[in-house]
């Protein structure tokens, strides 16, 4: 039988010449009576070359370079009170790129390379960091014409049903084979790179995650019935964004600056081929999600409210054509509407975009919904479990899962 041919061969086969060795010599297999050709022991080496050249010549990294003159001390617009660890973290992600004007929202916060909560709009280039590694994370909900009065005898019920049917929790699989047009989408998968991963991403789709992600059932002021959830791209998302990332020679963390490219740079093509396949499989599994909830409960949709909070989109700001990266931050046009969810015991709302002076400086962006007082070790240190169950009790709140933070 004929094998695949090995692209890193060539390479691994010059590498045994130079050091003197045969490459169609046989050495000892480890651990085996068998042996295999001498240019095998080279293939690593010729992998750290490939992907060495990879990286620098996709780099278009802005750290340590000057930013081009006319767009430094670009404007920044900041609502609410901050953490001043945060507003620095958006100053200095100001210092790096191509960037046309920057907006941090009332519920920000420190993040990776990014804050929480964020909008930064760049001029032909992308921010990984910024978008981060939960690539089209966002919020969808429906309304019902169900009436919460007529299935609040069996909310109990629906609550188990649901953690029965959903799979939350990192690296879950689905329990149930969902079928996707974007699977078939060959041409997406691979200019995405990410091709090695769609079997992988099938099996996950329909899944929640863990952290802050979550399905909510909510009673609304006319006494209907809402479903809410909130979650993204799943490990598919995650993958992306750390492959392009090293790829750039970015660095992952809190403290560093964001690993921005030129969009249309190998890197930078590929990676937003891959940040909108992520994007299309976040819609695909948040609609799955919300779809199996309401056959649970019944009654049909009459109203729906989706979009992502970490992504980048193609608009027009200041006069500049630019990519919007939004990390935690919910696009907010006027007349558009959103879904922010509050916290275990608090409300959610449906908030619609207005068009004033402030809405343009926060590049048409607001809040997601994960402000937050103390950070996730603070406020498994400052509360107990107890409190947080009779805090939710006295709100009213049937809760399966979640934790302090």
């Amino acid at each position: 039988m004929n094998r695949p041919p090995d692209p890193l061969e060539p390479r691994a086969r010059e590498l045994a010449i130079e050091l003197g060795v045969d490459p169609d010599s046989r050495v000892p297999m480890p651990g085996s009576d068998r042996t295999k050709p001498a240019w095998t022991e080279y293939r690593e080496a010729a992998r750290k070359e490939r992907d060495e050249a990879k990286r620098v010549s996709a780099q278009t990294l802005f750290v340590g370079t000057e930013q081009p003159e006319q767009y430094r001390d670009a404007p920044l617009t900041i609502v609410g009170d901050h953490d001043e660890n945060a507003i620095q973290q958006m100053r200095n992600c100001m210092t790096v790129g191509k960037v046309v004007a920057g907006a941090l929202c009332a519920d920000g916060h420190l993040g990776y390379a990014q804050p929480v909560g964020a909008a930064i709009a760049y001029d032909g280039q992308i921010s990984i960091s910024g978008v981060g590694f939960d690539i089209a994370c966002g919020n969808m909900a429906v309304r019902l014409d169900t009436r919460y009065e007529d299935i609040a005898g069996r909310a109990a019920t629906i609550l188990a049903d649901i953690k029965r049917v959903i799979s939350f929790g990192v690296g879950r699989s689905n329990n149930e084979t969902v079928e996707h047009e974007l699977f078939d989408d060959s041409l997406s998968w691979k200019s995405s790179g990410m091709e090695d991963y769609r079997q992988k991403a099938r099996s996950q789709l329909g899944t929640v995650g863990s952290g802050n992600h979550y399905v909510d059932l909510f009673r609304d002021l006319d006494g209907y019935v809402w479903i809410g959830v909130h979650f993204g791209s799943r490990g598919f998302g995650h993958s992306t964004a750390t492959k392009y990332l090293k790829l750039a020679g970015g660095q992952d963390g809190i403290h560093v600056p964001p690993t921005v490219v030129d969009e249309r740079s190998p890197i930078g093509e590929a990676y937003l081929a891959g940040m909108h396949l992520a994007g299309r499989y976040a819609y695909a599994g948040r609609e799955w999600v919300v779809e199996r909830v309401r056959k649970i409960i019944g009654g049909n949709v009459t109203q729906t409210v989706h979009n992502h909070h970490n992504f980048a989109w193609r608009e027009k700001h200041r006069g500049v054509d630019c990519w919007v990266v939004r990390k935690g931050a919910t696009p907010a046009w006027a007349g558009q509407k959103g879904f922010i969810g509050g916290s275990m015991g608090d409300d959610a709302v449906i908030v619609e975009g207005v068009e004033n002076n402030l809405s343009t400086g926060l590049l048409s962006s607001t809040v997601h919904g994960a402000g937050r007082n103390f950070g996730r070790k603070q406020a498994l240190r400052t509360f107990s479990r107890q409190q947080m169950d009779d805090w939710l009790k006295s709100a009213g709140v049937l809760v399966s899962g979640g934790d302090l933070d």
